[in-house]
């Protein structure tokens, strides 16, 4: 990557370290199924629908490339993690350390949730950001809320599909399968539309500070083009 965006600004830097690193505690958190009201989810759904609110911060200010940086980052970031649990697992435990189950529940990721995660991370918060960007132009900057929230709706749908179908896919009903998206998707598009009136104090406080205010007018928007000119 080149022409690193956060030698410009005085706060992407320390937003995009917070992204991943929200990211990395939502993967953490994933493994324990909590009861919230009449809804068994998943620890991560408390913090990483937080992880889309960044994607709109990030586009809506600085642009999508600034946006697809933070999504590499994070996609790697993830990856290394996931990698480095395994080997870890893998490796003997020292002789008086009687936490090795402990350890392996926490930081063992099963192969087909942890190619679903990534695969589902990565679509869903580049159709986020796309869609961000998209609506920007259309609406020529006006009416902020309809693509924060139309954002939020097609980078959730693309996600939460992606997520629950590959790693469930064949081991539960179709029925089952469909009620799993439906409940995880409202779930995550009313914590996010909740969250409106804070990503839009946010957003217009970072945009003064920075004195930024991106239009991706003549943007590449190809997740796999680096150029940040």
């Amino acid at each position: 990557m080149t022409n690193n965006p956060g030698n410009r600004y005085k706060y992407l830097d320390a937003l995009t370290t917070a992204f991943v690193v929200i990211l990395l505690v939502s993967n953490l958190v994933a493994q324990k199924a909590c009861l919230i009201g009449p809804f068994a989810v998943s620890g991560a759904v408390l913090l990483f629908p937080v992880t889309y609110i960044f994607g709109d911060v990030f586009t809506e200010v600085y642009g999508f490339a600034a946006s697809r940086r933070a999504i590499w980052l994070g996609f790697f970031g993830t990856a290394l993690l996931y990698l480095m649990g395994t080997i870890t697992i893998a490796l003997p435990p020292a002789p008086g350390w009687h936490n090795q189950q402990a350890f392996a529940t926490v930081f063992g990721f099963i192969p087909r949730i942890l190619a679903a995660s990534l695969a589902a991370f990565w679509t869903g918060e580049f159709a986020n950001s796309y869609t961000m960007a998209r609506l920007k132009l259309l609406t020529n900057g006006r009416m902020l809320w309809t693509r924060t929230i139309g954002s939020t709706i097609v980078g959730q749908a693309v996600d939460t599909t992606l997520v629950v179908f590959l790693t469930f896919a064949g081991t539960v009903s179709v029925r089952t399968l469909g009620n799993m998206i439906a409940t995880g998707y409202l779930l995550k598009v009313g914590y996010e539309v909740l969250a409106t009136p804070l990503t839009y104090v946010v957003i217009h406080w970072l945009k003064r500070a920075e004195g930024a205010d991106a239009f991706d007018r003549n943007e590449s928007f190809n997740p796999f083009s680096f150029s940040q000119d």
